[in-house]
């Protein structure tokens, strides 16, 4: 089997996707997700103009040999670009291999460790009334484990809340919009909003928090031990990534949870992390962080570490990225949790899906492959539309961390 041909599928269903879609001279195709949330098109160049003629003539089945001819063989390493179009080709490859081999993606990997994926759902408000309310919603909805957003008092806009109600989206058409941030602010609100929360719903709840990278390590340490008594699943991205040293002051003080990497790219994010036991939760996801070929030696590196994983899921990935996901959740020894978004409407008349979400766990079907599939001439219904994620600044004006 050889590959003949391979493209880039761009589209708008409610925000920007790139699929790349490889064929094969057995007559069947793979689909990758290749999305990165406001810088798409840097990807989808990528791949149009140096990864798929370089693909052409090769063996897909040969995933482990392609990761490293796109990874090793390329002199200028890493990056957000270059690793996510090099997830999307093995998605895609990984995606071939199920249906040639008629069998689901999971069976690729080892076979079903668990029957379901455990899932959090995100609850947000513009204030502790609305948050609460929210938190509410999604128990009704079954959903076992919350992530909690809430409004800052004298903070305008924050991360993770909508300001009309309706589901975050923090992509907006056009150049980046500007949003002010006070950390003090945001460190006296935390804990009273998890107080609240769980004198509403008690301690069976599993409850997350997103920090967005915008502590420092002592503003962490502050916050994780402030929210010891509320018992949360996981602190996500407490502190920038790249100061992994930092993550050791914040250990020193706190029992909480600790998860982070959804926006690292390769297990170097992560060694001294790992090695050093200076997190709960590997956050990186299968389309930024090196598709199926990748994860699996870092999952397999961080269960020596008893560190779990919890991989990204927003909205702003597609349902390829998600079904794989599950796949990959329901193969390996140590899956902890999935971020579960659900996507609008309109992105099923592009994506045909195979997972269903039921009683707090998501579940997938017996589909080869992946299971997911495009309708490209809907996609074509749909065209690209510029879109950037907000910028960061303090409220005297120096740039921060979004």
């Amino acid at each position: 089997m050889r590959i003949t041909a391979a493209k880039v599928i761009v589209c708008c269903p409610g925000r920007n996707f790139i699929t790349l879609k490889i064929d094969t001279d057995a007559g069947i195709y793979g689909l990758g997700d290749a999305t990165l949330n406001g810088r798409e098109l840097a990807v989808a160049t990528y791949l149009e103009q140096y990864c798929i003629p370089a693909l052409i003539g090769k063996d897909p089945r040969n995933t482990e040999d392609i990761w490293h001819y796109f990874y090793r063989g390329v002199y200028w390493k890493r990056g957000a670009v270059t690793m996510t179009a090099v997830s999307a080709i093995d998605l895609a490859l990984w995606d071939i291999k199920g249906k040639a081999l008629n069998t689901p993606l999971y069976n690729l990997l080892g076979g079903k460790s668990r029957e379901r994926i455990l899932v959090y759902a995100h609850a947000t408000g513009k204030n502790l009334q609305q948050t609460i309310d929210d938190v509410g919603r999604k128990v009704e909805q079954s959903f076992q484990a919350v992530r909690v957003q809430s409004g800052v008092a004298g903070l305008a806009k924050i991360y993770g809340v909508a300001k009309d109600g309706r589901s975050y989206e923090p992509a907006q058409k056009g150049m980046p919009a500007e949003e002010v941030w006070d950390t003090s602010k945001y460190l006296n609100s935390v804990p009273q909003v998890f107080e609240k929360v769980r004198e509403a719903f008690g301690h069976d709840l599993h409850l997350l928090h997103d920090v967005h990278h915008r502590c420092t390590p002592i503003e962490a340490a502050r916050l994780a031990k402030s929210l010891e008594p509320y018992h949360l699943f996981w602190l996500e991205d407490p502190v920038s990534g790249e100061l992994q040293e930092g993550l050791r002051l914040l250990r020193q003080h706190s029992t909480t949870p600790i998860a982070i990497g959804e926006v690292f790219n390769t297990v170097y994010d992560y060694t001294a992390l790992i090695t050093e036991q200076l997190i709960d939760y590997i956050r990186m996801p299968l389309v930024h962080g090196g598709g199926i070929t990748h994860l699996l030696k870092v999952a397999a590196f961080a269960s020596i570490y008893h560190i779990q994983t919890g991989f990204h899921g927003a909205t702003d990935l597609s349902p390829v990225n998600l079904a794989a996901s599950i796949h990959f959740d329901l193969a390996i020894s140590n899956f902890g949790i999935q971020e579960y978004m659900p996507h609008q409407e309109v992105v099923h008349e592009v994506f045909k899906i195979n997972y269903r979400f039921d009683s707090g766990f998501l579940q997938i079907n017996e589909a080869p492959g992946i299971g997911v599939d495009i309708d490209e001439e809907k996609a074509r219904d749909y065209p690209y539309q510029t879109a950037c994620l907000p910028v960061n600044r303090k409220a005297d004006g120096t740039m921060y961390y979004w």
